[in-house]
């Protein structure tokens, strides 16, 4: 029997007020240029993942909907403008039922089969409950994935794994290294580019390392 497809959910800001701790971490790339490689590395990585049907983009950025379109997304105007949670809802609201994920649009290194890994492993027993994976420090959330009918409930933010467990999702503990890596500081950069960066991103880094 073949596995459920998903739909994932992406939200991004807009590029200006996008990974404000990101800012500097290379000098020599305009900061909206790398914001805007790690969404688009993120989003084509997911398209690419076969346990996803469909990608939904949440944003209110110009630059950022063109390129999602261009892998083949789908976009979707953040008409909350409410912050991370609210967009997460609104794209969820939006996708038509089925299984639905949220992902967080800064990781430039994802592999297309750890994010399928992971969302298979969110399809096992017990049904109606709420899967998450954390950030490689543990305390973030980068993935959380919803069965159909249940609402995905997001708690994005600081402590959002504490959060999303005390909320009632289960904790998904797979190797995914690429998956947990989301990219905040130029620390974070650094370790993403050990994974190995996505075109985009990976482009901009040798740049900056030229200039």
């Amino acid at each position: 029997m073949s596995q459920p497809r998903w739909t994932v959910v992406v939200p991004v800001k807009r590029l200006a007020a996008a990974k404000s701790r990101l800012r500097g971490a290379l000098p020599a790339v305009p900061h909206e240029e790398l914001a805007l490689a790690l969404a688009a590395d993120t989003v084509a990585a997911v398209r690419a993942c076969p346990a996803v049907a469909g990608v939904l983009v949440v944003t209110d950025d110009a630059r950022v909907a063109e390129t999602a379109r261009r892998v083949g997304a789908r976009t979707l105007p953040d008409a909350p403008g409410a912050g991370l949670n609210a967009a997460f809802r609104h794209g969820a609201s939006a996708a038509g039922g089925g299984w639905v994920a949220g992902l967080t649009a800064d990781l430039p290194a994802l592999r297309p089969a750890e994010l399928a890994a992971a969302l298979y492993a969110a399809q096992a027993p017990p049904p109606e409950v709420r899967r998450y994976v954390a950030d490689a420090p543990g305390r973030g959330t980068v993935l959380l994935a919803a069965p159909p009918g249940v609402p995905l409930d997001p708690r994005f933010g600081i402590g959002s794994a504490a959060a999303h467990a005390a909320s009632g999702a289960l904790a998904l503990t797979g190797y995914w290294p690429s998956l947990r890596r989301d990219v905040d500081t130029a620390d974070d950069l650094a370790a993403a580019a050990r994974l190995g960066l996505g075109p985009r991103t990976a482009a901009l880094a040798a740049a900056g390392c030229a200039a």
